[in-house]
């Protein structure tokens, strides 16, 4: 690889595993990225999904990092509207008090959730909190004193403890030109999912973050991670058949089916496929880097060049953990 990897764990939980093995799974994951040398460890916030067990990123990143010692750890990341920006300071803060200079804040604006979760999760709040977000993200500046405090008394008259002084590397993260421009005007780091966002969303998104970036105390220069699915098998073949799980998951969700948790291999072999879904998931992973080690890290090194991003974030699939760590173990030798 030409930029440094990391990875994204999405906590994944198959049919026939419980939450708890899940986890385990995450933290296991996680000690095998740092034994190879991977630069980040990041979790996602997700909500009322039985597919995925990080509903508590903050939780999931304070175990990962306990059971690691070198590797970066964070979120990809916190729904910032679902939360009042006071609590992540104080949790992110904390974190960053208990493991020093390795946590990283990736900042979400979607809830990932739909409505009345995310209504749930902040008493009340509805779809506008979404609109607040800058604002949101202003003050988690303010909160942990990487800008002077605002007016309304964030960081002055109300201060974040732990979170003051006590400062993760932040990110905005974004499938959209909107949290590209916002990550550019504000001169922090920019990651896209272009795992679930593939696409001439992706490149269009790099140029606005960089066409839009102002330098600012935390970067002088434009700083971008690209996240990508990846799976690495002895041939494309077999790796697509490895990825059917996720894929018909994916499929599921498109269909407005209630989500449940990944199907096993067995169940997406026999899944009566229509030519229009293979269609569609075949042209879903022609995006991503799915296949034999040869296409893989061709695939990563396109998008590098069609991007100029930085570093590349890798997703993980595969319908067990060993086939998950042969996929990071290939790409990171």
């Amino acid at each position: 690889m030409t930029v440094p990897l990391s990875v994204l764990d999405l906590a994944s939980v198959f049919e026939g595993m419980s939450n708890a093995e899940a986890l385990r799974q995450t933290i296991d994951t996680a000690k095998v990225a740092e034994s190879l040398g991977y630069r980040r460890f990041w979790v996602a916030e997700h909500h009322g999904m039985p597919a995925v067990a990080s509903s508590a990123p903050a939780v999931l990143i304070g175990a990962v990092a306990a059971a690691t010692s070198t590797i970066r750890v964070g979120s990809g990341g916190v729904m910032l509207p679902n939360h009042s920006s006071l609590v992540i300071a104080e949790q992110f803060g904390t974190l960053a008090a208990l493991h020093g200079d390795r946590i990283d804040l990736g900042l979400g604006r979607a809830p990932g959730t739909d409505q009345l979760t995310s209504s749930l999760l902040r008493r009340g709040a509805g779809a506008e909190s979404v609109d607040d977000f800058p604002n949101q993200v202003l003050e988690l500046l303010a909160w942990f004193g990487t800008i002077p405090p605002l007016d309304n008394g964030i960081g002055s008259r109300v201060v974040a403890t732990p979170g003051l002084g006590d400062a993760p590397e932040m990110w905005l993260l974004g499938s959209s030109d909107f949290s590209a421009r916002l990550a550019g005007l504000m001169g922090l780091p920019f990651a896209f999912a272009h795992h679930f966002a593939g696409g001439p969303n992706t490149v269009r998104a790099f140029d606005m973050y960089r066409s839009s970036f102002t330098p600012s105390v935390i970067l002088r220069e434009p700083h971008s991670m690209v996240a990508v699915s990846t799976l690495v098998a002895d041939t494309t073949a077999e790796a697509e058949r490895l990825a059917l799980p996720n894929a018909l998951m994916f499929v599921r969700m498109r269909q407005g089916v209630r989500p449940g948790r990944i199907p096993s291999l067995a169940d997406a072999e026999a899944y009566p496929w229509s030519d229009a879904e293979r269609e569609w998931v075949a042209e879903r992973n022609s995006h991503q880097a799915i296949g034999d080690l040869a296409h893989v890290t061709a695939q990563i090194d396109a998008l590098v060049s069609a991007t100029g991003a930085d570093e590349v974030i890798v997703v993980p699939q595969g319908p067990d953990l060993a086939v998950k760590t042969r996929t990071l173990r290939d790409l990171g030798r």
